[in-house]
């Protein structure tokens, strides 16, 4: 039997999870399928609970559902309990379901894939919300140097709380009289056109930053660090797909390629197919 893993949301439609994991299996010669669900909002566990029952070996979870599937599993992976959310479920050898968080692991291996040194590295992430939340460990493991900036300082305060060893830095984007080595940005302020209240000082000809978000075209954020001079500018579709790519290693134990995943992908976007 081919084992069946599925991605679960409300909306699903335009997730591109089933095309990404096709794509993971032919490269590694795994023999499996992917298939998207709409869960209805008010039934996701229902949902889950009948696909793992008629053979699901494994799921991803997107919006509304990351914060159900946490309170959802049996057991956690210290990245899915700093997150406070899932995004990946792993149905274990005696059914139980172990949560895991992908998401920072797919934004620290995209810097790494395009070089970008973090350990030691003063990193600026930029937003205190659920996005945030899961890059925060990653980012932590990786070895940066972290300060928060948050429009809400209490929000900024809380997140900093969840890794006291990490010493933390808070500080108010208007306030940034230096430039940072690495830039996250993980608010969606770029999908309604705006940008988060920073200081043009936080960017210099060596920082490189990074947008969570990502289009056929660079995002507003990235457009106005160009601007500055920034080394580098990147956006968030090699995220997506290193998350993916991670997930696919906690079902399979095998590592797919994104870099050519991602290239199809780039060029979808592009053309607008």
């Amino acid at each position: 039997m081919t084992d069946r893993y599925a991605v679960f949301g409300n909306p699903i439609s335009h997730s591109k999870s089933p095309q990404i994991h096709a794509m993971f299996a032919k490269e590694t010669g795994q023999s499996l399928s992917y298939e998207a669900i709409l869960a209805p909002l008010e039934g996701f566990a229902e949902a889950v609970a009948a696909f793992m029952a008629e053979g699901g070996r494994g799921a991803n979870v997107t919006v509304p559902f990351k914060e159900q599937a946490f309170a959802l599993s049996d057991e956690l992976s210290d990245d899915a309990r700093i997150a406070g959310a899932v995004n990946t479920l792993i149905k274990l050898p005696d059914g139980r379901l172990r949560g895991d968080n992908t998401d920072g692991m797919g934004l620290v291996a995209d810097l790494i894939r395009h070089g970008v040194e973090l350990s030691g590295k003063r990193v600026l992430l930029v937003g205190a919300g659920g996005a945030a939340r899961g890059a925060l460990l990653p980012l932590v493991r990786a070895g940066a140097k972290l300060t928060i900036s948050n429009r809400t300082l209490s929000k900024a305060e809380a997140l900093a709380a969840l890794c006291p060893e990490a010493n933390i830095e808070l500080i108010e984007g208007s306030q940034i009289r230096s430039a940072f080595d690495v830039i996250i940005n993980s608010t969606s302020a770029s999908l309604s056109g705006d940008l988060p209240a920073l200081s043009a000082s936080a960017i210099d000809n060596q920082t490189v930053c990074y947008d969570m978000m990502y289009g056929a075209k660079p995002t507003v954020f990235n457009e106005w660090a160009q601007s500055l001079g920034a080394k580098a500018c990147i956006d968030g579709l090699g995220m997506l797909v290193g998350q993916a790519a991670e997930s696919f290693y906690l079902w399979r134990k095998v590592r797919p390629n994104a870099a050519p995943v991602l290239q199809t992908l780039r060029q979808s976007l592009i053309s607008g197919v």
